[in-house]
């Protein structure tokens, strides 16, 4: 079986598993576990095990992010806000109440972190990513990633991720896709305004630092921000 029919039964029987459908309608096998934990395995063929994180280096980790941040992605993605065809088609027929219980089934997983990923790049390049995650860039309007995600970078409740444990590829192709337009939130899309404002480069020092952080074992989502956001961000509401 080549690579794209193992793809394509995959996203079938994901699909069905999603669907909640009883295995013994599939493979006459008895004793189905018809529950949110079984169901959601299928997430796991692409996100890895209990939604750790997939090994390719593109496939965000799942377990342990704020419920809110996970359910709204999952909107998202059906409703035409993000674009992968594959995730598009997996949750299209799944309702809201559905698609929540799914980001609360990950999101109260506690699960070790992978270790950090080792830097790519010169240590000039390294500090000024982390001169932009700290203290942003007042000239150009720029906030700091802490003002939103954290002063701990561990994303705060209930509608803010964690830039920690990410892949280095996944932290790259999203920041484009906001600063192409390839993805949206709702408006006022905060995430595209700063996008735009960075360069290249930036961004990649910016991955690269993230990346090259390890996470204590027991890191959690903080409860609040200690100051308001920094701009208004329509995803957030």
């Amino acid at each position: 079986m080549n690579l794209l029919r193992l793809r394509r039964w995959a996203l079938i029987t994901g699909f069905l598993s999603l669907l909640g459908l009883q295995a013994q309608q599939l493979h006459a096998a008895p004793g189905f576990e018809d529950t949110i934990a079984q169901r959601a395995q299928a997430c796991t063929l692409c996100h890895g095990k209990e939604g750790r994180a997939a090994a390719d280096g593109y496939y965000p980790r799942l377990a342990g992010k704020p419920q809110g941040y996970l359910y709204k992605q999952l909107l998202n993605f059906r409703d035409g806000r993000r674009h992968y065809g594959p995730m598009s088609e997996l949750i299209e027929p799944l309702s809201d109440a559905y698609l929540n219980e799914l980001a609360g089934y990950f999101a109260q997983l506690s699960l070790p972190y992978p270790p950090s990923q080792p830097p790519g790049l010169p240590q000039s390049a390294l500090a000024q990513g982390q001169k932009l995650i700290l203290n942003g860039d007042p000239v150009r309007k720029l906030p700091a990633c802490v003002q939103c995600h954290g002063q701990a970078l561990t994303g705060v409740q209930p509608f803010i991720p964690g830039l920690l444990g990410l892949p280095r590829d996944y932290l790259n192709g999203q920041l484009g896709a906001w600063r192409s337009g390839l993805r949206h939130a709702v408006a006022p899309d905060c995430m595209a305004q700063i996008a735009k404002l960075l360069t290249t480069e930036e961004i990649n020092a910016i991955s690269h630092f993230l990346a090259g952080q390890n996470l204590a074992p027991n890191a959690k989502p903080a409860a609040a921000l200690p100051a308001p956001l920094p701009m208004s961000c329509g995803g957030l509401q």
